[in-house]
């Protein structure tokens, strides 16, 4: 199943920048804003901005707005609404009711313990071994819902990572669509927000780019179109950990906004001269617009910055 994408060269560019408010904007996730806002500038396209706060139990109250006021003192600003997961439960559901409907979703009663118990792993955690694939077992309930992957296989073109070719059924499993928590996972909500906004272009962080796969899984069998994707270098700590509220990553420094935009310039290997260090803001964005080049980005899942 290779993805190819249904944008014509002459669509409209439509970008996005997809926050979670688990705490104050980081340089970790800086560098996903900068890359995909430069992507679509360059373009004289459109750049949105939405609120990813389905994992409700990670939210922190205050951080979405905390990330829009820092993304504003930062000089980058978003076109159209913000759009906010959590009000999006319609959407969601009737998603849902359309895999159900085509036959390709079934209950699961196992938890996590019993699956690590059972389960080999994958390229992202447990592989699922597929207990309850052709019905519960005698006296379980039913605690999360599944799709099917049987043979599927999904290959596409990343822009800056290569091809990516992954066997879903060998390398995830079936996987969660909806949790036993009762929230709708992040691998459905994320491709249906995507459609609604139109998003033809989804720059983020190589975090993320197992994830793609089933993502465009779920567009397939939905019927819904299949944006570009490029996804940047993540940037970690000297023990290799991704830079998050868990790891004590710092909040962007918003006193010294062009300097943080400068920073995470030459995170993404942008040839930056040294006077731009001392520029103003306005002046650096100019020239970041002017002289981003996507194609100075190594092929890399992960960037090594100090704390």
């Amino acid at each position: 199943m290779n993805a190819a994408s249904d944008h014509s060269r002459h669509e409209p560019y439509r970008g996005r920048f997809a926050p979670s408010p688990t705490g104050p904007l980081h340089f970790g996730s800086l560098v996903a804003a900068v890359g995909s806002y430069l992507e679509a500038r360059q373009r004289g396209g459109q750049w949105l901005v939405r609120i990813e706060d389905i994992d409700t139990p990670r939210v922190i109250p205050g951080a979405a707005d905390d990330i829009l006021r820092t993304l504003e003192l930062l000089g980058m600003q978003w076109d159209e609404t913000v759009i906010v997961q959590s009000q999006r439960g319609d959407a969601y559901r009737l998603a849902l009711e359309r895999l159900r409907e085509r036959g390709v979703l079934y209950p699961c009663a196992c938890t996590r313990r019993e699956i690590a118990d059972s389960a080999l792993h994958g390229i992202e955690g447990f592989v699922y071994p597929g207990v309850c694939r052709d019905g519960l077992p005698a006296g379980r309930a039913p605690r999360a819902t599944r799709v099917r992957t049987t043979g599927i296989q999904v290959s596409f073109k990343d822009a800056i990572q290569g091809t990516i070719t992954q066997n879903l059924e060998h390398d995830i499993g079936d996987f969660v669509v909806w949790r036993a928590d009762g929230l709708i996972a992040y691998q459905l909500a994320v491709i249906v927000d995507d459609a609604g906004q139109g998003i033809t272009d989804i720059v983020r962080g190589a975090d993320l780019l197992d994830s793609t796969p089933r993502q465009i899984y779920l567009q397939q069998l939905l019927g819904l179109p299949a944006p570009r994707y490029a996804h940047l270098p993540v940037a970690v700590n000297e023990r290799g950990e991704k830079l998050s509220k868990q790891t004590l990553a710092r909040a962007i420094d918003t006193q010294h906004p062009a300097f943080e935009i400068v920073r995470a310039l030459r995170f993404l290997e942008q040839t930056v001269a040294e006077e731009l260090a001392s520029a103003g803001l306005r002046e650096v964005w100019r020239w970041a617009v002017a002289h981003w080049d996507r194609s100075r980005i190594s092929a890399r899942r992960t960037i090594r910055v100090a704390a």
